[in-house]
């Protein structure tokens, strides 16, 4: 196959990072899905990715002449359990494009087959997973959330066996890298500083150029690191993700959301929602991945402890706690930096344009309260915050809906939030229909509703039927559409189909 215009600084600059590894072949490849826009960004040829020599490329039977698909190392703590070596098991990478805005970016193989990391599994993946992957991570682009991206999606012709017998994909996905916490605590656990340090070096310039110069380069990528998982995360809260295994081999350096197995967006708001199957004890439920995040970069910080102590000094106690100290420094403006992107998003959603530092407590509070309200009152949160914008235009009936026999419910919160409108106006805020709009513009309509989700991926999965999976896309790719052709998209599942819902990893 052509070339792609493919580098391998990863392989090239990190020796002992990864394995070559060549893809399993696909009986009979199909091209189920192709990002034509994403192609197009990469500085790819989308006509020439199509039909069956996009299906040939995209399963791994005619690799274009330029890839060198290997296998990534990484360690990883899996629901609090550290396990040195994880790595590629079921992925491979192929290489690293520029795309058309100078940007370098990975594309990878997801299910390609068996790898020396595959620790006994088949390496493979299924239809339903791997469209999965696309329609999540579609949506969290269209969100304007970090996030890896799938290019495309390619039938196998071979059947994959887990709790039955699914047919068989690979999915290419693309990402800014593929580096994650997992990656420092492989080198970290073996001892290994010289590989450590090549590695924060390849991060920083990969991710951070301008901390080459920093006083402490491993500490200014930690710092940088932490302020976009704190973001990041805050994100998530604000449309209701749940990322189901925020293990450290799933946090990216980059800070993109990074594979989409058990996830789930909430209904009925309530922070202890788990709905993935492996998460018996709720480590990773909505309301904790905070918390999750932070422990995670606790564990990037030890990895990076090494770095921190002159070589020869590891045994000076006190060097060593001047370096924690400085580690504890930096983890402690996770909580400020989460909050404050956490109470932005919600200011947006409020419809607080003009609100400021001095308002920080009441709207902290008045966002503490509102979420109260939905969670005594099992409301929907996506379309609790859509028709809270309705009432910023003077229409409060499509919210008090919401609370079913208690209609009543959010009258004393509504009082308190109209004083914070009004405070808003005070100061020139935007109101009417034009604060509405902006509320909208910041609460979506669509997220991808789990029942909906679960109808595509059967469809396509059982029956080889693409047409509900690319309508619910399509609505996905226009979260804040409200019309009437995205209103099937909007509504909730019945409580009943919520309350045993459960979601997969794909492995």
């Amino acid at each position: 196959m052509p070339a792609f215009g493919f580098d391998h600084s990863y392989a090239r600059d990190l020796p002992g990072a990864s394995v070559d590894q060549a893809p399993a072949p696909a009986r009979a490849p199909r091209l189920l899905f192709l990002n034509e826009p994403l192609a197009a960004e990469l500085g790819l040829d989308p006509a020439a990715l199509r039909g069956e020599s996009g299906a040939a490329i995209f399963s791994g039977n005619a690799l274009p002449e330029d890839a060198r698909p290997i296998a990534q190392a990484y360690a990883g703590h899996q629901f609090g359990g550290f396990s040195p070596q994880l790595g590629d098991g079921r992925a491979l990478l192929l290489g690293e494009l520029v795309d058309r805005s100078g940007r370098r970016r990975d594309l990878a193989f997801k299910g390609s087959g068996r790898t020396p990391f595959s620790r006994g599994g088949d390496g493979r993946a299924a239809v339903g997973p791997m469209l999965r992957e696309v329609l999540v991570g579609e949506a969290m682009h269209a969100l304007g959330i970090p996030t890896t991206r799938a290019l495309a999606v390619a039938a196998t012709g071979d059947w994959v066996f887990r709790e039955s017998r699914l047919p068989g994909a690979v999915l290419t996905r693309v990402a800014a890298s593929h580096l994650r916490v997992g990656s420092f605590q492989y080198f970290a656990a073996r001892g290994d500083r010289a590989a450590l340090q090549r590695l924060l070096d390849y991060a920083i310039a990969r991710h951070d150029p301008a901390l080459r110069d920093a006083p402490v380069p491993a500490l200014a990528l930690l710092q940088a690191v932490l302020a976009r998982q704190a973001a990041l995360v805050a994100q998530w809260l604000n449309v209701g993700f749940i990322h189901g295994v925020m293990n450290t081999d799933n946090m990216t350096i980059s800070g993109e959301t990074i594979d989409y197995g058990p996830c789930a967006f909430l209904e009925a708001y309530d922070p202890a929602t788990v709905f993935s199957s492996i998460d018996h004890g709720g480590r990773y439920a909505y309301g904790r991945q905070p918390a999750m995040a932070l422990w995670n970069l606790a564990r990037l910080a030890e990895a990076l402890l090494p770095l921190l102590v002159p070589p020869g000094r590891d045994e000076d106690e006190a060097t060593v706690q001047a370096a924690i100290d400085q580690v504890h420094e930096v983890l402690d403006r996770f909580g400020p930096l989460h909050a404050a992107a956490l109470l932005r998003g919600q200011r947006a959603k409020f419809g607080l344009a003009a609100a400021g530092p001095a308002d920080t407590a009441a709207d902290a509070a008045l966002a503490e309260r509102w979420l109260a309200l939905l969670q005594a009152q099992r409301v929907d949160f996506t379309l609790a915050w859509r028709r809270l914008a309705d009432a910023a235009e003077g229409d409060e009936a499509p919210l008090r809906a919401l609370f079913g026999a208690a209609p009543g419910a959010p009258e004393a919160w509504l009082a308190d939030w109209r004083l914070a409108l009004a405070r808003d106006d005070a100061a020139g805020a935007p109101a009417g229909a034009a604060r509405a709009a902006a509320m909208r513009a910041a609460s979506p309509f669509v997220i991808p509703r789990n029942h909906r989700v679960e109808e595509a991926l059967a469809a396509a999965s059982d029956g080889g039927e693409l047409g509900p999976f690319e309508r619910l896309l399509a609505a996905l790719q226009r979260p804040y559409d409200e019309t009437p052709e995205q209103a099937p998209y909007g509504e909730p599942a019945a409580p009943q189909v919520t309350a045993c819902y459960q979601t997969f990893c794909g492995t």
